[in-house]
Parts: structure tokens; C-alpha cells; sequence
């Protein structure tokens, strides 16, 4: 492990070993431990009772959060001619289909969000490789395949988020900076964990959220109490 600085040192301090925080504390908290020189963005880990291996227990969803993530989401539209003005009005950062579709396959991934129609998921088919691992595949689910595609372009830009448990059983999210008011910070976390707690497999069994901890880039975690977002 990497040496701590003198400041690294006082912000681990201030979490205190073996504590559990409740979700004011911890969202007011997690702006006094970070260390870094920028804006940082503030991260949920939810650790969950499920076992991402069998379908019927895999959690997958979309939320809105209420502030947004404070990340200025890089959107591409890909849609037919006649839906092109209307992903542009909703402000999609870059739009149209067959060469987007080539810079893609030539490895251009730089983008956050990808929104498309029913009717171009057929030549997204191939770009599975590419797109796949970095979680840029279009998904009806989250409600990046649309008809509607200028709501899911606004939609994305407001704040809308999708999540999915991975191998380990672990979610994790982006839930603002680290310049949010901690109330804000606090309503964009109870708003993805009151989500997280709908979706519960009925094929789960135990303890559905076993841990949470909150963290800014490059900061220590803090663990929040599972029973203050029942």
C-alpha cells in the first residue's frame, strides 16, 4: 500500500475504526475526509445478499437522482435522419448512426451513455465486444432503447443512472461531487437505496443489503448503518 500523506493521514482520523454512520452523517462526512485537489465525485458500494450468478437473482436497475450526479454525461444518439433534430434538441452530445457505428468499431468508446431506437439494436448486435465491457450496450431495461429517444436523452442528462450488481454482489454508483450540500448528497443516496431495496430478488434468501459505504475519490470508506434506508 502506498504511503499516506499527512493529510491522507488526518481525513482516515476522522473515520472512526468500527463505527457505523447514519446516512446525514456519513453524507457530511465524506466532504471532510476527501483529499483530492478536484471536484470529486462521491461513491455508494452496496454490498447485497444475492447471487449474481443465477438470473433469477441478478439486480439491475435506473434511477433519476433527484440532484444529479454533478458529471456532465457525454451522450450519443444513435437514431435514423428522422429522429436526429429531435436527439439534438434534448442535447445529446453527438448524433446520427452508420459512422458512428464504424468509429465504434474501430474502438471509439468515448462517450458515457449510448441512446438508440428498436430498430437500430440489430447493428449494435455485432459491436457487443466492444461496447459490452464498458457498459455502453443500450439496454430497453434502463431506457436507452426508445422510440422516445429526446425524453432518454434528457432523462440522462438530468440524472438518470443505471446500476447493476456485479460478480462480487456488490453495487456501486455515482451519487454526486464532493461540492454538493450534504443534504443533497444525503436525497441522491436515499433515492438510489429505496430503489435498490424494490428490487429485491423474491428468489433471495437472508440479508438483502449486508453493508454500505460511501467514499469520495481517493478517500477511506464509511461504513452507513443498512437500517437507516428501511
Amino acid at each position: 500500500m502506498a504511503k499516506l500523506t499527512k493529510k491522507q493521514k488526518e481525513a482516515f482520523s476522522k473515520v472512526e475504526k468500527n463505527k457505523i454512520y447514519n446516512l446525514e452523517e456519513a453524507s457530511a462526512l465524506v466532504k471532510e475526509v476527501n483529499t483530492a485537489k478536484f471536484d470529486a465525485s462521491v461513491d455508494i458500494a452496496v454490498r447485497l445478499g444475492v447471487d449474481p450468478r443465477k438470473a433469477n437473482q441478478m439486480v439491475r436497475g435506473v434511477v433519476s437522482l433527484p440532484h444529479g450526479t454533478g458529471k456532465d454525461v457525454k451522450v450519443l444518439a444513435l437514431v435514423t435522419p428522422d429522429k436526429e433534430a429531435e436527439a439534438k434538441e434534448a442535447g445529446a452530445d453527438y448524433v446520427g448512426l452508420d459512422e458512428y457505428l464504424q468509429k465504434i468499431k474501430e474502438g471509439w468508446t468515448d462517450v458515457d451513455v449510448i441512446v438508440t431506437m428498436p430498430s437500430v439494436m440489430g447493428k449494435l448486435g455485432p459491436l457487443g465486444r466492444v461496447l459490452g465491457p464498458r457498459g455502453l450496450m443500450p439496454n430497453p431495461k434502463s431506457g436507452t432503447v426508445t422510440m422516445d429517444v429526446a425524453k432518454a436523452v434528457a432523462e440522462v442528462k438530468a440524472g438518470k443512472i443505471d446500476f447493476k450488481v456485479d460478480k462480487y454482489g456488490i453495487i456501486h454508483a455515482a451519487i454526486g461531487k464532493v461540492s454538493f450540500e450534504p443534504a443533497k448528497i444525503k436525497e441522491n443516496a436515499v433515492e438510489l437505496l429505496q430503489t435498490l431495496m424494490k428490487l429485491k430478488p423474491t428468489a433471495a434468501k437472508g440479508v438483502y443489503v449486508k453493508s454500505i459505504y460511501m467514499s469520495s475519490t481517493m478517500s477511506p470508506g464509511i461504513a452507513i448503518d443498512t437500517k437507516s434506508v428501511n
